[in-house]
């Protein structure tokens, strides 16, 4: 049984020095910190290319599962090709971004936080992404992408080397179309009934979380902490989620792929001074080991829901960039922490970019 692990930071240490979590200020897990890697001067092969066109439209977006019967599991080509076409411009702002603000990390050439600022500045002055008129598919587009955002800022907001500092206009015009974005998420996601919390739901409260320490907002981080432990709750004594279970020959997929939100909300939780490590005994420990005994060996899986898995997802490496932030919250084993350095570096854009570096900077990169 994988036992917690002492965590130490500045962080904690500021909350037991001077105050309680009430009334600090949010901060991010201690990688965020980290400065520029090397600072160089040009542009080097760099080329600001010109940014998407703000999304402002209805987010009414046909499903990939269009069609497929309550278990969304089917997926239906035309309307996943409809799907990428529509939501394009999103998901190429989000993966742009992750990436742009990854390469500055590592170069320090200052068109790339240049490019970056004016690629979230355009939507941030268009208001994009805020359509009322949505439907469930549009509603989630809006919270991956503000995960994907806020995620990506985290590091330019909190990273010693401070780039925002020469830039705070434009700052303050992003993180405030960043809250806008949050405000309306909560809107969405919130009050829903029990049948209807997934994995969608822990997405949500990720962005909020995520979007909570940017712009030092306390009421999202409370709302995204309070959907953690809902989606916490629903994680049964044998490691489950109903709701994912349902999802008959992908519920092995969509386990793993409620663990990234949960991981995350759990380590941004536990630096603020809340640890939700012991919800519902150790939901996210358990869930988690039921993933990793499942991607071995799905039978467990096959026998409760009757469907042999789908294992596509489950042999791609970047599924599981959740071992990052769950290893820093738990004493990971030794078969877990070797299976999670034969699959680094973890990059997920939907989490900010590259977690390896945030959560095991030691970890040797793959070349």
């Amino acid at each position: 049984m994988t036992a917690f692990k002492p965590i130490f930071s500045p962080a904690l240490l500021a909350l037991a020095l001077f105050g309680s979590a009430a009334h600090a200020a949010l901060v991010p897990p201690q990688g965020y910190y980290e400065g520029i890697e090397q600072l160089k001067t040009g542009d080097g092969n760099f080329r600001c290319e010109a940014a998407p066109k703000p999304y402002t439209g209805a987010l009414q977006f046909r499903s990939k599962y269009e069609g497929s019967d309550k278990a969304r599991a089917t997926l239906n080509v035309a309307s996943e090709k409809a799907f990428r076409k529509s939501t394009a411009d999103i998901t190429t702002l989000e993966k742009v971004v992750s990436k742009m603000v990854g390469q500055y990390m590592r170069d320090g050439r200052p068109a790339q936080l240049d490019c970056t600022l004016a690629w979230l500045g355009s939507w941030a002055r268009a208001d994009a992404l805020m359509s009322t008129d949505y439907n469930h598919t549009g509603k989630s587009m809006r919270k991956w992408a503000l995960g994907s955002m806020s995620g990506s800022w985290l590091r330019l907001k909190f990273s010693n080397s401070q780039p925002l500092a020469a830039h705070q206009a434009e700052a303050e015009l992003i993180e405030k179309w960043f809250a806008r974005l949050a405000e309306q998420t909560v809107r969405d996601w919130s009050n829903l009934p029990l049948e209807k919390i997934n994995n969608h739901s822990y997405w949500a409260a990720w962005s909020v979380m995520a979007t909570a320490v940017a712009t030092d907002r306390r009421d999202l981080f409370d709302w995204a902490v309070k959907e953690y432990k809902i989606g916490a709750n629903q994680v049964d004594e044998q490691g489950f989620l109903p709701n994912e279970i349902k999802r008959k020959q992908r519920a092995l997929a969509y386990h793993n792929y409620a663990l990234p939100p949960l991981a995350m909300i759990a380590s941004f939780a536990q630096v603020n001074g809340v640890d939700v490590r012991g919800e519902n005994d150790n939901a996210l420990q358990r869930l988690a080991q039921r993933v990793l005994a499942g991607s071995k060996d799905p039978s467990a899986f096959k026998a409760r829901n009757g469907q042999k898995q789908d294992m596509k997802d489950l042999k791609i490496d970047s599924k599981y960039a959740w071992m990052e932030p769950y290893c820093s919250l738990y004493a990971c084993s030794g078969d877990t922490l070797q299976r999670k350095r034969g699959m680094q570096p973890f990059n997920s854009f939907r989490l900010g970019g590259d977690l390896t570096r945030v959560y095991d900077p030691s970890a040797e990169s793959k070349k």
